[in-house]
């Protein structure tokens, strides 16, 4: 038994009595490339982190769902079964109450539960807690009720709940990392067609280590801007006579096509990170990583200028991380705070470190939290 599956059964003993039947975890992710493209119908490029959430869960008597989380010990939220609906939950316990809802909407015969989380994922920090939440919420619900489900459906499931029950209209990047990743490689998902693929992504085998670089500002996608870039895209999508971005076979012609500067500026985000993304893609596949630097800067540049969705704490990050011998740096999530990422080398990571949390206390800002990551397993 892992530490955290450990950490969630004596939660969940100390809260509930007894011991759950089933303990299931499931990672954070980075995103190494392709930003803002999965809901346009394009790549994307994350791997999972080894911070991880962990549920324990058990039938109980009570129908409905009663949970508690080691970031709130003392504190049981409990939803009845009638509240499981939509806009009846909220907080943290909607993510859990969401999952067991989309489980139910399939048909399953979930009984009540007992649930208890233990996480390490940082909440607000662009890694993906949520969907490390729905994930293992719904492969423990799952198992529970005695019900069989694939990654992919599973991943879809947890897209659900968050796009209806919690009210955030994200893509399907997040749930598909979270269950399909593996360890040691970085997952090559096309949304439009759903096809994945694993590619090994070593960076210590060239003296490099991927850092993730916790601003520490406010993330919050559910509170309308990353919506409102949805909402552009789709709208960009229907002047160009296509579902989705990702389906035009013109950019450059399409973007002259549109008269709108907001609109044409958030479709060549998507036109040129989809390139983007592909052109990793194929160098991943042919040899080393260290060139993919500057794709990754390239990155940011355009989800600071034309998506717009930076902010001063990310581009500090990211600006100082190049001037301290990063070959590349970048935003990772859906921004308007969160983390950023940095590719260096080795040797220079100190050096890094040192000058973002410098910078950052010259500014007058909260010390961000820097470390390592390596590709690590999916939901287990």
């Amino acid at each position: 038994m892992s530490t955290g599956d450990a950490a969630a059964t004596t939660l969940f003993a100390d809260t509930f009595g007894g011991a759950p039947q089933v303990v299931r975890s499931a990672p954070g992710r980075v995103n190494l490339i392709g930003e803002h493209t999965d809901y346009n119908g394009g790549p994307v490029l994350p791997f999972a982190i080894d911070d991880r959430t962990h549920v324990a869960a058990r039938i109980c008597s009570t129908p409905g769902l009663s949970v508690v989380s080691s970031r709130a010990p003392g504190e049981v939220v409990t939803v009845d079964a009638a509240d499981l609906q939509p806009g009846l939950v909220s907080g943290w316990a909607a993510y859990v109450a969401g999952a067991v809802w989309a489980l139910a909407g399939t048909g399953a015969a979930v009984p009540g539960l007992e649930v208890a989380v233990h996480s390490t994922v940082p909440i607000g920090a662009g890694l993906s807690s949520s969907a490390a939440l729905e994930c293992a919420t719904l492969a423990a619900s799952a198992m529970v009720a005695g019900v069989e489900l694939d990654a992919d459906t599973l991943a879809r499931l947890a897209q659900r709940a968050e796009n209806d029950f919690v009210g955030m209209p994200c893509g399907l990047m997040d749930q598909m990392a979270v269950t399909a990743c593996r360890e040691g490689s970085v997952l090559y998902f096309e949304t439009g067609p759903g096809t994945i693929r694993h590619l090994p992504f070593d960076p210590a085998a060239e003296g490099l280590e991927v850092l993730v670089i916790d601003t520490r500002a406010h993330h919050a996608l559910a509170d309308g801007e990353y919506a409102e870039r949805r909402r552009s895209c789709e709208k960009a999508a229907a002047l160009l006579g296509v579902g989705l971005l990702n389906e035009v076979s013109d950019p450059a012609g399409a973007l002259d096509r549109l008269d709108d500067d907001v609109l044409r500026r958030r479709a060549r985000h998507v036109f040129t990170e989809s390139a983007r993304t592909r052109e990793v893609v194929r160098m991943l596949a042919a040899g080393p990583v260290a060139p993919i630097g500057p794709l990754l800067t390239a990155s940011h540049v355009s989800l600071r200028d034309d998506f717009e969705v930076s902010c001063r704490e990310l581009d500090l990050a990211v600006d100082t991380a190049l001037g301290s011998g990063a070959l590349g740096a970048r935003m990772t999530g859906g921004g308007f705070g969160g983390s950023a990422i940095a590719l260096i080398p080795t040797d220079r990571a100190s050096v890094l470190v040192d000058r973002v949390r410098s910078a950052f206390a010259d500014a007058g800002l909260a010390a961000p939290a820097i470390r390592a990551v390596q590709p690590s397993a999916g939901l287990l």
